[in-house]
């Protein structure tokens, strides 16, 4: 059974949640903080006096976010792991190279966990310290503009302030950027951190049980939909270890032929050429979060290499345009989660339909997308 990132995707979506549920909950106490005595002359006085309660809030929800998605990561890397060594015992159990690996024990690889655990956490420490900071300094900017406003635009402060909100909901709650200058919400980063540790996991978990019985070769799948990153690599080999870059060697076949007359026909070596090593090819993108692809061992002599299946009608691009069409109906949802009042409820509500209607669009017209409404939600909005 080949292994790839989609195999461990679901174990993102408990993470997911978890920070959808955070995020919800800091634009809801954000505009609850904010519309508190709102009609007050004293407004802007109470809202400064008030700042020490709303820190506590914030970093109540943060405290409780990293502690819950701590246990859930390291829950999902172990079952992610043992997933892909399971599928490499599925892979060459009918084949006498696998009587070996399926009657080990399939336990976690624990340096492999901790060392994906650690990488996790690093990546997604930046989220814990900007969350407190984002929310702070949105409530201070909001009410520092709305407290002349009136006098000076002719507009209320209930609307500057919710005006305030709705740029603050539309760009997420922290508005994080990435080393690569990518602009996230707080919930699609940490979804897209925890299905790359997970996809890695459950390679790992794969390798490791190909190079245990002496395995060193693998081949990626040929993918629909493929991105420019991953098609230089469909249908070709790659060792496990081993320098980078293209080569051709001569190894003995898997299995040997038997009888007079298979030893007398074929050779008892292949060649077989490769494309590089693994890492090479995960540091050029292979097996990037949302990848398709597969791998699975390449055994010489047995293998062969997967067929190209084109896609008609659907491109590379319109998965990317779902993407794009996803993003807008989680901003208009964080948008209502963020409303001080119905009216601005109201609206927010009626762009998520307008995006939605898009979504149904799309899908209608490409007969190769799936919808999934799991990637449009932001967790309980009020």
């Amino acid at each position: 059974m080949p292994v790839s990132p989609a195999m461990a995707e679901d174990l993102a979506r408990r993470v997911r949640e978890l920070y959808e549920d955070a995020e919800a909950a800091l634009l809801e106490r954000l505009a609850a903080a904010l519309e508190a005595d709102i009609d007050s002359p004293r407004w802007a006085e109470l809202k400064r006096a008030s700042v020490g309660d709303l820190r506590q809030a914030v970093e109540a929800i943060a405290d409780a976010l990293q502690t819950d998605t701590t246990g859930a990561v390291a829950e999902a890397l172990a079952t992610a792991y043992n997933r892909g060594r399971q599928a490499a015992v599925a892979e060459l159990g009918a084949l006498d190279i696998g009587r070996e690996l399926a009657a080990r024990s399939a336990l976690p690889n624990a340096p492999a966990v901790d060392r994906l655990a650690a990488s996790y956490a690093r990546d997604t420490r930046p989220l814990y310290q900007r969350i407190t900071r984002a929310v702070l300094d949105t409530y201070r900017s909001v009410v520092a503009r709305a407290s002349g406003t009136q006098l000076l635009t002719g507009i209320t402060r209930r609307q500057a302030s919710q005006r305030a909100l709705d740029q603050f909901a539309a760009r997420g709650v922290t508005g994080f950027v990435d080393s690569a200058g990518r602009r996230w919400d707080m919930a699609s980063y940490a979804e897209m951190a925890v299905r790359s540790v997970t996809a890695r996991a459950a390679v790992e978990g794969h390798i490791d049980s190909l190079a245990e019985i002496g395995v060193g070769l693998v081949i990626v799948s040929d993918a629909p939909l493929e991105c420019p990153l991953c098609a230089p690599w469909e249908g070709e080999v790659l060792a496990l270890t081993g320098p980078p870059g293209p080569r051709t060697v001569r190894t003995e076949r898997t299995i040997q032929p038997t009888g007079l007359r298979g030893l007398l026909a074929a050779p008892r070596t292949v060649a077989v050429h490769i494309a590089g090593s693994l890492v090479e090819a995960r540091a050029a993108g292979l097996f990037h979060p949302n990848c398709r692809h597969s791998l699975s061992a390449y055994l010489p002599g047995v293998t062969t290499r997967p067929p190209h299946h084109a896609t008609p009608g659907t491109s590379y691009a319109d998965t990317q345009r779902q993407r794009e069409i996803e993003r807008h109906i989680r901003r208009w949802k964080r948008g209502a989660a963020a409303a001080m009042d119905d009216a601005a409820r109201r609206r927010a509500t009626a762009k998520v339909r307008q995006w939605q209607a898009a979504m149904r669009e799309h899908v209608a017209a490409h007969e190769h997308l799936r919808r999934d409404p799991a990637r449009e939600q932001i967790g309980q909005a009020r």
